[in-house]
């Protein structure tokens, strides 16, 4: 195999390996939503034991990375296909530390019955979860349209984080026996408008990895 043919397919295995991450996160993410909706402590623990499989896979994907640039010493978009992969592993493997978060906040929870509808949280993860497979698919195919749409998602999740954290805010007078759910309840929010943060991360990496320039796409 020539030296550029050996390349091509290491950057191809790294990006495998980047897609394979964020399934995996993507599948803790929607467990640990559905153990907190469900009230199901199985799922929530078993979101926490498979964390360790995409804390191995994160480190296997930097280690891999790094190798790539101490032998090919690669320049210009290699260089940056390769950066932009640690960057994009870093922003998942943080996705999948929230995920963690909210199965743990499920538990906490238990079986009280909940102050608020959870409509607005769940539409919230259902938007950051849909926020993280495209901006995947974006870095995958280097589609910066596709990274737009995801910023501009991200918008609707800090609306909906405002409004649901406004109504846990009028709950504690109702509910002052509750003040342990709501808390957990608004800790949850926060998680997933920071998953949306982060997935908007990765859609401005994509935007620096077909470009070249860095763009703040929270503008």
């Amino acid at each position: 195999m020539a030296v550029r043919e050996k390349f091509d397919y290491d950057l191809q295995t790294l990006r495998d390996q980047l897609l394979q991450l964020g399934s995996l996160a993507e599948i803790a993410l929607t467990q640990s939503f559905e153990a907190l909706k469900t009230k199901n402590n199985d799922l929530a623990l078993q979101v926490l034991e498979n964390d360790t499989k995409i804390d191995l896979l994160d480190e296997e994907i930097n280690d891999f990375a790094i190798l790539l640039i101490a032998k090919q010493q690669p320049v210009a978009i290699d260089l940056r296909r390769i950066i932009v992969a640690i960057k994009i592993a870093t922003d998942v493997e943080r996705m999948a530390d929230f995920a963690v978060n909210i199965a743990k906040s499920a538990i906490r929870i238990g079986e009280q019955p909940f102050v608020i509808p959870l409509n607005k949280l769940e539409k919230m993860h259902e938007i950051a979860v849909n926020m993280l497979s495209l901006t995947l698919k974006a870095y995958y195919e280097e589609d910066v349209v596709a990274a737009k749409k995801v910023a501009d998602m991200d918008d609707e999740v800090d609306r909906l984080y405002g409004e649901t954290i406004r109504e846990l805010l009028e709950r504690t007078k109702a509910h002052p026996d509750a003040m342990s759910q709501i808390t957990q309840l608004s800790f949850t929010a926060r998680y997933i408008e920071r998953i949306a943060d982060h997935a908007t991360n990765i859609a401005e990496n994509v935007f620096y990895l077909v470009k070249g320039k860095h763009y703040d796409l929270n503008d």
